[in-house]
């Protein structure tokens, strides 16, 4: 057995735990995911949005620079809940079950791997969710260790209506009326959060593991009104000077260093309709087409904002109940943003308009609300995830980068810190929880063995200690990467392999493949290994 050992003693004193009351006590664990959020969309990241509560979170804590995710939700989740690539846990593309022969694509977790809330819960720990599931209906979350669950079981619906897209299981469980028209999943998500929280306080010899995975900022891209009409001047200017202004605000902040390039507008595939382009100018699109992309951004940010609103009301029940101190909470997105499908965004059964049919006066004001259904586009997408190329679904930084906020103030001696040496990765997430909680991962279930997690807990690296470096592995729907110490090998699906000094060149706009062939041969045979032991059966 493969045992992540705790003792309280030792933990703080090389935490640096405060001599406060409790701390040295197992910490309460939240962990908070956003949904299809770019890497530079948050205040404390560089951007124009309104984020005041996460970024309370980060002035007490850390942030961290090159930390990674896996390209796309269902995968992601796989991963950050069992520590393994997510192959390994059979959720290598999203919840289609491709069969027995291809077991790293059953679109579930499969019966090889252990969760986060299995782990936890073994070591005493209540274990909580809110939010959203997306990894298959059969087994869902109280099958695979959670206690109390409420949201979504799938991967995205309407912000605005419960039934039949929002649950409660157990299903015995009571659950909020809401009425209506009094209805909004972000906030259906905080007052959930905070009922789990409050219900888990009555056994205070028990810690617990919050897991709140919010479907904001996803399209549909729905909002209040009011919330849309405050960002709508701030997008009129368009992405082009976003961009600009996002990397300009990320130099100040010391996120990237100040010679960082601001690379070409990305180019972009659309999966279903063959086609294929580059993001154009802001000021080639035509008034009316200009006004439309503005109010989809507008939406966009009114939806991240409100979720940092309900984060704020989640931390605020945690300091009225005198647990924020000794609770680890980590912040970060499950991929970068989305650029589904063009630079136009889409509209559901009509793809994107043309200029004659946009929205104008009431129809323009009504985007955002019950009973509409847009995205944002790769114009603007490319603008969240700025300054990195491509996004959600590539395996190029755009798509694998996520900010990351670790906040513990009775564990770290961190305040408003930068960490932009540790190249971290969503599996490492159960090491990490596993540790601090004195939590054991088994071997074996049921007869059946369980591999060690990939990752490892970034305790040593939230610490300061120099870090051995490793080979980090993407792969998805035929994307594919290895990033190993200071070099990036990338791809997107049927075309060749990239090479990218990263540590240099983080934003990949000098290919050095053709300079470098054996160091593609290397890598690439590296990946070819990696892909083999995990199950990734896409070819290139």
């Amino acid at each position: 057995m493969l045992r992540f050992a705790f003792a309280a003693a030792l933990l703080g004193a090389t935490l640096g735990v405060g001599r406060t009351s409790g701390a040295a006590e197992r910490p309460n664990i939240l962990l908070i995911l956003a949904d299809d959020m770019g890497y530079s969309d948050l205040g404390c990241y560089g951007g124009e949005i309104r984020t005041p509560a996460i970024d309370g979170l980060a002035a007490g804590g850390v942030r961290l620079t090159q930390f990674y995710n896996g390209s796309r939700c269902c995968p992601t989740r796989a991963s950050l809940l069992t520590g393994l690539y997510a192959h390994q846990a059979g959720v290598g593309d999203m919840t289609a079950d491709e069969g027995p022969n291809r077991p790293g694509y059953r679109g579930h977790l499969n019966d090889r791997c252990v969760t986060i809330p299995e782990v936890l819960r073994g070591a005493g720990y209540r274990t909580l969710m809110v939010g959203k599931w997306h990894l298959g209906p059969n087994p869902g979350p109280i099958r695979r260790g959670f206690d109390e669950f409420y949201g979504m079981i799938g991967g995205f619906n309407s912000f605005w209506q419960e039934e039949p897209f929002y649950t409660r299981l157990p299903a015995v469980r009571p659950r909020r009326a809401y009425p209506r028209g009094g209805f909004y999943s972000t906030d259906a998500f905080a007052d959930y959060a905070i009922d789990f929280l409050a219900e888990a306080r009555r056994d205070p010899s028990r810690p617990w593991f919050l897991y709140l995975a919010f479907n904001a900022p996803h399209f549909p891209l729905h909002a209040p009104k009011e919330e849309i009409d405050r960002y709508a001047p701030t997008y009129e200017k368009g992405w082009d000077a976003i961009r600009d202004e996002r990397l300009a605000r990320m130099k100040r902040l010391g996120l990237v260093p100040e010679d960082t390039p601001l690379p070409p507008r990305s180019d972009w595939v659309h999966p279903f309709h063959h086609r294929e382009g580059v993001n154009p100018p802001w000021d080639s699109l035509p008034a009316d087409r200009r006004a439309d992309l503005a109010r989809r951004m507008a939406i966009y940010a009114a939806m991240v904002e409100h979720m940092d609103r309900s984060v704020g009301r989640v931390v605020a029940s945690l300091k009225e109940a005198g647990q924020l101190d000794n609770t680890l909470i980590l912040f970060l997105s499950d991929n970068g943003a989305c650029a589904e499908w063009d630079p136009l965004g889409f509209d559901v059964d009509t793809g994107p308009k043309t200029t004659n049919e946009l929205h104008a006066g009431a129809g323009l004001a009504a985007m955002g609300s019950p009973g509409t259904y847009h995205s944002y586009g790769s114009g603007w997408a490319n603008a969240c995830n700025t300054p990195w190329r491509l996004y959600k679904h590539d395996d190029h930084e755009g798509g694998i980068s996520t900010p990351l906020i670790v906040h513990w103030p009775a564990g770290l001696k961190a305040r408003g810190e930068l960490n932009r040496t540790h190249v971290g990765h969503i599996i490492d997430l159960l090491p990490t929880f596993a540790e601090v909680a004195g939590a054991t991962c088994p071997a074996e279930v049921g007869g059946r063995p369980i591999p060690p997690p990939e990752g490892r807990s970034l305790l040593p690296a939230l610490r300061g200690e120099p870090q051995v470096p490793r080979p980090l592995f993407w792969e998805h729907e035929g994307n594919r990467a290895v990033r190993e110490a200071g070099w990036k090998l990338v791809a997107r699906k049927g075309r060749r392999w990239e090479l990218y000094d990263i540590e240099a060149d983080r934003v990949e706009f000098h290919d050095l493949a053709p300079r470098e062939p054996a160091r593609v041969q290397s890598m690439a045979a590296a990946w070819d290994a990696w892909a083999v032991r995990c199950h990734v059966l896409r070819t290139p």
